[in-house]
Parts: structure tokens; sequence; C-alpha cells
């Protein structure tokens, strides 16, 4: 399903292409996002501008990944991401990024609770202003990672505030990161600390929050979502 062959976008390393469905109403973000997308070596198969249309377009062009918009005609509440839990749950293995004005971190629970090998985001749309960022964010997702907008995580550990009291600062910090789905590698470098630090705060993450050790990757993050959210 994935075309062959890797591209570079400026200022970026090389990054596999991808073929990608892009759907939203606006006619401008729908353009600025598939520019984006060409940019960085992807194939933009279909832009479309409604739920219908965009479930259509999976279906016909079988892409590697999906970036849509949560609110959409015709009745613009949350039809887009209707249509991307449907994609997920009918079709596993396409990365699903969904793109939102505000912070819903409900919207991001919900296309996470699938349990799926492809990768899953939530981003907000001002996010794609920083090219470099949402370049990483697709490669992530097409890769089968999570990643989440860093206000949702922000206003996820907010609301759920007092059940993390038990955790230091630093692994407050770091459980953080894990729920944005970045990994241990990237924790230490964003932290500057050892990788064996990273896993010490990890582990006592785990344990203080009841969660199995041995979740890594995608299902780590579900777990941190679903200890959010309970």
């Amino acid at each position: 399903m994935t075309a062959t062959g890797a591209k570079t976008g400026s200022g970026a390393g090389p990054q596999e292409a991808l073929t990608v469905v892009v759907a939203d109403d606006s006619v401008l973000l729908r353009e600025g996002v598939s520019g984006v997308l060409e940019r960085f070596g992807h194939r933009v198969v279909a832009a479309v501008g409604d739920a219908d249309a965009l479930e259509e377009a999976v279906r016909g062009h079988d892409p590697d990944l999906v970036v849509t918009d949560v609110r959409m005609p015709p009745g613009y509440a949350d039809e887009g991401l209707l249509a991307a839990v449907r994609i997920r749950r009918e079709r596993p293995a396409v990365g699903i990024i969904v793109l939102s004005q505000y912070v819903q971190p409900a919207y991001a629970a919900e296309l996470l609770a699938i349990d799926a090998p492809g990768g899953a985001g939530y981003l907000l749309k001002e996010r794609i202003g920083d090219v470099e960022e949402f370049a990483g964010a697709v490669a992530k997702a097409a890769a089968g990672g999570t990643v989440l907008d860093r206000e949702v995580v922000q206003v996820m550990m907010a609301a759920r505030s007092s059940p993390l009291d038990r955790l230091a600062p630093r692994e407050r910090e770091v459980l953080g990161l894990m729920a944005r789905g970045e990994s241990n590698a990237a924790i230490a470098r964003l932290l500057v600390v050892s990788d064996a630090a990273v896993r010490k705060h990890v582990g006592s993450i785990f344990t203080k929050l009841d969660l199995d050790p041995r979740m890594d990757g995608h299902r780590r993050v579900l777990a941190v979502l679903a200890y959010l959210d309970r």
C-alpha cells in the first residue's frame, strides 16, 4: 500500500513516501495540508470536503494515511471524527490524523480507544504552521505510532491532576511526554537525561499508576489515556 521510494522535505531527513487522503471543508486548509505533505514527498491521492467523500476516497484509494478535520458538512459537528472512527475500525492498518481547531480531549480518547496497528494522532490545526513538527507527526502516525497535541495532554493532566499527586515532578513530566507518544529515547533527548534515567522514571510511573510495565509503544499511550480518563 505504501508508495515506493523516499524523498526529502525542506530541512527534514528522508521519509518514506506515503499515499494520503486529506479531508476538510475549507479549500484553503485542504490545499495547505496537501502542499505540506507534497513538500515532504508524500502523494495526496484525494482532497475532499465532507465526511461521505472522505470514506468514499478511502475505499477507492486504500491510502496509507488519512488527515481529516473533526467538523465537516452537513452538520459541522463531529462528522469528520465519526468518519475517522469508522475508517479505523474497518481499515485498522490505515494511519489517522484528526485535526481540530479546539482542544477536545474526548475526541482524542475516542479515536485512540480503538486498538489498531495503524497509528493515530490528534493535533490542533495551528500545528500545521510548523511544517517540520507536522511532518514528524505524519511520519509517526504512518509508522503505527500515536501523536497527541501537547495542549490536549496538558488539559487531560490538569483535569485529572489529583490521582497523579503520587508522582514526583519529573515523573509527571515524563508521563506527559509518554502521553504525547514520545519514545524513551526521545524523552531522554528532550529532558537531557540518560536513557537509563528515563527507564527508571517510566518503571516508577507504571508502578505508581498500577499500569502493566510490559505495555509499550501504542499500547503504552492507550494505557496512560485509560488511566487519565477513569
